[in-house]
């Protein structure tokens, strides 16, 4: 497995330079772009395809792999929106990222589907998000750009079986889970959920997070939570999961370069760990 590293892990305003020197200096094989308004650093709305390909050659120049797109675009513009023209720009972001990374030679995009709230009942959820991601699919279908479905804390698939069949449903090659592991240690295993996500997991985000804390601040630096290493290396191993593991944490108040050098030696002991579990 590949060490990635998303942008956020820097602080905002870090050059696409910098990112690419200091993860490269700590040992990263990918380093992870975000899709950003047009004030952004990076990719944007705006980014022409020819200006996309400049940065993957910006990235090799340090050797670094770019091999997904995520976004934070689609919490302002959710797919589960009663709003017809929020659904529409939401669609239009992650038709942006796949533009994109047909450009980059990425082959995953990183979506949030949709979020639960007090005016957005579950199965509206459910059903609006659905029906908007097979719209865009066909976009993702042609430009071979798997559609990567992240569990994140937006209230909606809360189990693995939900998100198995949620996925299936679409009835694509390219509907895809960007399985983030820490996201689940609030209400599950995250080895569980690789088992019976399986091969349907296309990229992987990890973070660790403390149980103890139980809430959003509850997310700690890698083996400080109680996310069991082991064996979720372990279950990734026995699904054929051989790509990236993409680390997402937020960047350190003081020495932006820290955060990495530490996150990379984290990552370099998870992917050791294996050894011990037991057969």
């Amino acid at each position: 497995m590949l060490k990635g590293i998303n942008q956020w892990c820097y602080p905002e305003g870090t050059s696409l330079e910098d990112v690419f020197t200091f993860s490269k200096e700590a040992g990263f094989d990918a380093v992870e772009l975000n899709l950003y308004n047009s004030d952004g650093i990076g990719l944007t709305m705006d980014t022409t395809p020819r200006e996309a390909e400049a940065i993957v050659n910006q990235a090799s120049s340090f050797g670094i792999q770019l091999r997904s797109i995520s976004t934070g675009l689609l919490w302002q513009s959710p797919l589960s929106s009663p709003n017809a023209e929020v659904r529409e720009q939401g669609r239009k972001v992650i038709l942006k990222q796949i533009e994109l990374a047909s450009a980059m030679g990425i082959d995953t995009v990183l979506v949030v589907p949709g979020s639960v709230t007090a005016d957005v009942s579950y199965d509206d959820c459910y059903n609006r998000s659905q029906d908007e991601l097979k719209k865009v699919l066909v976009k993702a279908e042609k430009r071979q750009v798997a559609i990567g479905i992240e569990n994140v804390w937006n209230k909606f698939l809360l189990s693995p079986l939900e998100m198995a069949r949620y996925i299936d449903e679409l009835n694509s090659d390219y509907a895809k889970a960007y399985f983030d592991v820490g996201n689940v240690l609030q209400f599950g295993y995250p080895e569980q959920w690789i088992r019976i996500l399986g091969k349907r997991i296309s990229k992987v985000h990890v973070k660790d997070f403390s149980t103890k804390v139980g809430n959003i601040t509850g997310f700690v630096p890698l083996l400080a939570g109680d996310v069991n290493w082991p064996v979720v290396v372990a279950a990734l191993e026995e699904i054929g999961y051989k790509d990236t593991i993409t680390a997402e944490l937020s960047p350190y108040a003081i020495n932006p370069r820290q955060l990495p050098n530490d996150t990379a030696r984290h990552m370099d002991v998870i992917l050791a760990s294996r050894s011990k579990v037991k057969n």
